[in-house]
């Protein structure tokens, strides 16, 4: 394992389990003895998601990371994929730990919901951090229809036995990639009865999710986000850079900054969406300084 990600084996979470209404929900709590964080995943991902970052963090904050509905270890429940749901879920699940107030980290997709839950209910919501998401936006893609917008965020191809599967994480993440990530991203699939690997998140909740993020999104909700906000966007690895999706991230971002009454970005360079898992130091850092300004 690199020296970027050393901080994971020092500070492990504790896993839990609590029946919220009609959900079973799984979560890691880094108990530190600071402010609370609350940490939420993006989409056919989990809580573990955060196992590389939340150590970095733990010394000086209480980092929570739960497995949304339908991912991970909590309940697949069969509706529910809304803005309202989902932020309803993360305030009962703040209310089950007796946190009023909390500083809200959304990764990707979790990048929406925070900023939702920040939109909803901004009693419950100091800070805002959307780590490479939370600004995808069908409406400034070249062609803003539904159907191009669906085709960008169809389901991620997961296929081959449990080794093959692992095998060709690591051959994709061979510059970051550690005994952890295996462990993490095993959270996220299951093996089927052909022993094939497949997502925890079934196709018919992620046609919801995908529904709601077009019907509802970052040019609606952004807007309305009126406590500090920090974008945190991943710049492209070099064989990536100056193409066309990465043109559009950018167009997306900068409307994203703009949207945000108190909002603004911070670029780390040469990384992956993941960014968590390649460069977990740099982003906590980035991380801690927005949210121990005053103000």
């Amino acid at each position: 394992m690199s020296s970027q990600n050393s901080a994971a084996g020092t500070n492990q979470p504790t896993a839990h389990t609590v029946t919220l209404g009609d959900l079973s929900v799984h979560y890691l709590d880094w108990n530190g003895d600071g402010e609370p964080v609350l940490a939420l995943h993006g989409l056919a991902s989990s809580g573990h998601w955060y196992r590389r970052l939340a150590p970095y963090l733990a010394g000086r904050y209480r980092v929570v990371a739960p497995d949304q509905r339908g991912h991970g270890a909590t309940t697949q429940a069969p509706s529910g994929y809304d803005w309202q749901t989902l932020a309803e879920d993360a305030v009962r699940f703040l209310d089950h730990l007796g946190i009023q107030r909390a500083a809200v980290l959304g990764h990707s997709w979790g990048g929406h919901v925070s900023s939702n839950l920040a939109m909803r209910f901004p009693d419950r919501v100091s800070r805002l951090v959307m780590i490479d998401g939370g600004f995808q936006d069908g409406t400034l893609l070249p062609d803003p229809t539904w159907e191009a917008f669906r085709q960008r965020l169809a389901p991620r191809m997961v296929a081959g036995t449990r080794a093959e599967y692992l095998a060709q994480l690591e051959g994709n993440l061979s510059f970051c990639w550690g005994d952890d990530l295996a462990e993490i991203a095993l959270t996220m699939v299951y093996e089927g009865a052909d022993g094939q690997m497949r997502d925890i998140l079934r196709p018919e909740n992620h046609a919801q999710v995908l529904e709601t993020m077009w019907s509802e999104p970052p040019s609606v909700v952004l807007p309305r986000v009126h406590m500090p906000a920090l974008v945190v966007a991943a710049g492209p690895r070099p064989e990536r850079a100056n193409s066309s999706f990465s043109r559009q991230r950018e167009v997306m971002v900068a409307a994203a900054e703009k949207a945000l009454p108190k909002g603004r970005v911070h670029w780390i360079p040469d990384t992956i969406h993941d960014i968590g898992y390649d460069k977990p130091a740099e982003l906590a850092a980035v991380i801690r300084e927005f949210l121990e300004e005053a103000g």
